[in-house]
């Protein structure tokens, strides 16, 4: 299974930039199946980065939780409509099958036919002497199971009602029975007996079977050529060859029509709640309509798990949704350690105090002594430059600055420039929505009883801000709301000056011991504020220690 490496909800460009070099460090080392996802589209400043380094973007994937697509049975054992019950028998037997699909002519699936629905053809019509001689079939397919030959054919393909008759008794007996029996529907099963043979000729029976390898006289071929009557010789006695024959009757009146399949993007979890309580054997997996795969309850029992690395974030709240389901093979991150985090075996889990991820994942190319093609270099400077506002965040440690000059070797672009160029491209306050603000770049946290989010955007200056206020605090309401947590806040950086502007959506308890100018209600002046991981998360969480324990006794 592939290995998928993941950036956090949200991704910003260290988040993304970090996966795609990561991955590509990987499939150079340990694992040339890695491959770069993400959980979110980028933002205008990450698509510029990628482009700039002429990478593409990875892969969305909202949802990391396996899908039927993923585990259910490809190699697909189909049956038609038109195939007989010796036919199905036989591969349901080679291939240890309890039931299979049933598709028409245009592969589309009509049902499912079960094991035991094949018996109801056996066993068909009980000992109704009508009934229980009825065979549904065509000659081509009795000759088929029979191992016989066609001696003469009259419309063979076309789909009969046959009436099975043995002439196993005296020739006037025989007769007599015949005439109780549509001519026309009459398939006679006879050994070499020219009496028994002759009357079914006379009055034109649908077909005369020929058991024991013999063949009609010439006389009676003629006579079976001019009435328009069907000859199979077949190998076998009388006895095994009526057994072969009604093996020969076409599946279509036991297929069950009526049955449960599933999507084929339907998650494991959700496909097991649907059927755990049906009869239903197998259960055909479908795309647009279209059958790719079958699933057994038993495959949803211990499904494999995906594996996944986690970059750039280490809290299961801003992983990708389905994470907590899988087998995470390491984490490379440069926040603080927080949320739930579990793994079943031990695992590669780094958390250094950098600016960036990408500054982790480039020092990991310089130990292995892996020079990084220039859309890579390019890929992971982008992370750094952003992460750290191109080295002036109080994030920015000398580990990103030495990392950063040894990526401008390889890079084809002057750094310096370029840092100046990404920070021009992509103001979400001239290019996005109130609602697509807030939510760009937002993680969620849950500290000191309390669930918070803080989204954060740079931008050059504020006056765009100003004018936005008042559909930016309504934005931050309807995320509090809408993800149910006690408060919203946005961190808006202003690049040129190395501070921010705090908006919230509502003041926790505890709010009024901030110790920064309060320009409006819920809009706090930050100076020199520009670290949502370093600067402002610490604060915050100080704030909500230090407010007093609300008394729930009474």
């Amino acid at each position: 299974m592939t290995l998928h490496v993941f950036g956090h909800r949200n991704p910003d460009t260290d988040s993304i930039c970090s996966a795609i070099a990561y991955a590509d460090f990987l499939k150079q080392t340990t694992r040339p199946d890695a491959i770069a996802a993400s959980c979110g589209a980028p933002n205008q400043r990450t698509e510029f980065a990628l482009k700039k380094a002429h990478l593409t973007h990875p892969r969305i994937i909202m949802d990391i939780r396996p899908e039927l697509v993923d585990v259910c049975q490809r190699q697909v054992i189909a049956a038609r409509r038109t195939d007989t019950f010796h036919e199905v028998y036989e591969v349901m037997k080679q291939h240890s099958l309890r039931a299979i699909p049933v598709l028409d002519d245009d592969d589309r699936l009509i049902g499912i036919v079960s094991l035991l629905d094949l018996l109801e053809l056996v066993f068909q019509g009980g000992v109704d002497p009508i009934h229980s001689r009825e065979v549904c079939s065509n000659l081509t397919k009795v000759a088929s199971v029979l191992g016989g030959t066609l001696a003469h054919a009259v419309e063979p393909d076309r789909t009969d009602e046959f009436i099975l008759t043995v002439g196993a008794m005296s020739a006037s007996g025989f007769t007599s029975r015949l005439q109780g029996f549509p001519t026309e529907r009459l398939l006679v099963v006879s050994g070499d007996r020219p009496t028994i043979q002759l009357p079914a000729l006379e009055m034109g029976a649908r077909a005369i079977v020929v058991t024991g390898g013999f063949e009609l006289s010439s006389g009676l071929l003629q006579l079976a050529q001019a009435r328009g009557v069907s000859v199979i010789i077949s190998p076998y006695d009388t006895a095994t060859t009526t057994m072969r024959i009604k093996a020969a009757r076409l599946i279509d009146s036991v297929i069950k029509r009526d049955f449960v399949s599933l999507p084929a993007k339907t998650p494991i979890c959700t496909a097991r709640q649907q059927i755990v309580r049906l009869p239903q054997t197998i259960f055909p997996v479908l795309d647009n309509e279209k059958l790719i795969g079958v699933i057994s309850k038993s495959d949803l029992v211990n499904p494999p798990k995906p594996e996944i690395i986690l970059v750039d974030h280490n809290e299961l709240s801003q992983a990708v949704h389905g994470a907590e389901d899988a087998d995470i093979a390491e984490v490379l991150d440069h926040h603080r350690l927080g949320g739930s985090l579990r793994s079943s075996d031990p695992i590669r889990f780094t958390l250094e105090p950098v600016g960036s991820t990408c500054t982790l994942v480039a020092r990991k190319f310089r130990q292995a002594q892996i020079d990084p093609t220039p859309s890579m270099a390019l890929c992971m400077a982008s992370g750094i430059i952003s992460d750290t506002l191109h080295l002036r965040s109080p994030t920015t440690t000398d580990v990103d600055r030495d990392v950063l000059e040894w990526l401008q070797q390889f890079c084809s672009v002057e750094l310096e420039q370029y840092a100046n160029e990404f920070f021009e491209v992509g103001s979400a306050l001239r290019t996005c929505t109130p609602r697509e603000i807030v939510r760009e770049d937002c993680k969620e946290f849950h500290e000191a009883n309390s669930r918070f989010s803080i989204s954060q955007i740079e931008e050059i200056g504020f006056d765009l801000f100003w004018q936005r206020k008042e559909e930016l605090t309504a934005a931050l309401e309807e995320l509090a709301s809408e993800h149910f947590l006690d408060f919203s806040a946005l961190l808006v950086t202003n690049i040129a000056s190395n501070g921010s502007l705090l908006l919230m959506s509502h003041q926790p308890e505890g709010w009024d011991d901030i110790n920064y100018p309060e320009l409006e209600k819920n809009l706090y002046e930050l100076e020199e504020v520009v670290s949502r991981k370093k600067q402002l998360l610490p604060l915050i969480i100080s704030l909500l220690d230090a407010s007093p324990v609300e008394d729930t006794s009474t």
